[in-house]
């Protein structure tokens, strides 16, 4: 008797993880997944969009408020990150004075993109109610401006003049977080 009981054990086993699991992620996975990616889909750089996103499936579960929250943190981890390197960047001796002058515009327009990102943010959390469009709008603004503010860090290293390594690495950090932040904005725009 002891291999039916064995495999009714294993049988109850299993179906209680499956109805455990299901209780986890009662919407799916998948669905997650599909949702993430349509939604990328209005974006300038869907891809990139996904590759993003897609980790944090389970916390936007077919959210568009919190898709949109989610890029915004994205945009804001990565304008961090990109700082930090200009910041490193500006500390370094080897730089002429119009370079140093560059990176220092650069840490200033980021910083200011970092604070309307995080002010975006904030703003995020209570969007509903009645004034909805226009905390909405200032949203849009905020993250507007934090875009324009990403590409006019580049405008100090136009012309040429400069050190390549150094107007290389910052654009490559800077033209990431744009491309981010342009995404958190077609995402926010859908909102409305």
């Amino acid at each position: 008797m002891e291999g039916p009981v064995t495999l009714l054990s294993l049988f109850l086993s299993i179906s209680y993880l499956t109805c455990s699991v299901a209780r986890i992620d009662p919407h799916g996975y998948q669905a997650d997944m599909e949702f993430i990616k349509t939604s990328c889909g209005v974006t300038l750089y869907p891809d990139l969009c996904f590759q993003s996103l897609s980790p944090y499936a389970s916390t936007v579960h077919m959210s568009p408020s919190r898709l949109a929250q989610v890029a915004l943190n994205v945009s804001l981890r990565s304008d961090r990150s990109t700082s930090d390197m200009v910041v490193s960047i500006s500390k370094e001796n080897d730089t002429s004075p119009r370079e140093a002058a560059a990176v220092a515009d650069c840490v200033e327009t980021v910083g200011d993109s970092i604070d309307e990102l995080q002010q975006s943010i904030g703003e995020m959390k209570h969007l509903h109610g009645p004034d909805f469009y226009q905390k909405l709008g200032n949203i849009q603004t905020w993250v507007s401006a934090a875009l324009t503010n990403e590409d006019t860090c580049m405008d100090g290293f136009q012309g040429g003049a400069m050190n390549g390594t150094i107007e290389n690495t910052i654009r490559k950090g800077i033209v990431g977080v744009a491309q981010l932040t342009s995404n958190a904005l077609a995402l926010i725009n859908k909102l409305s």
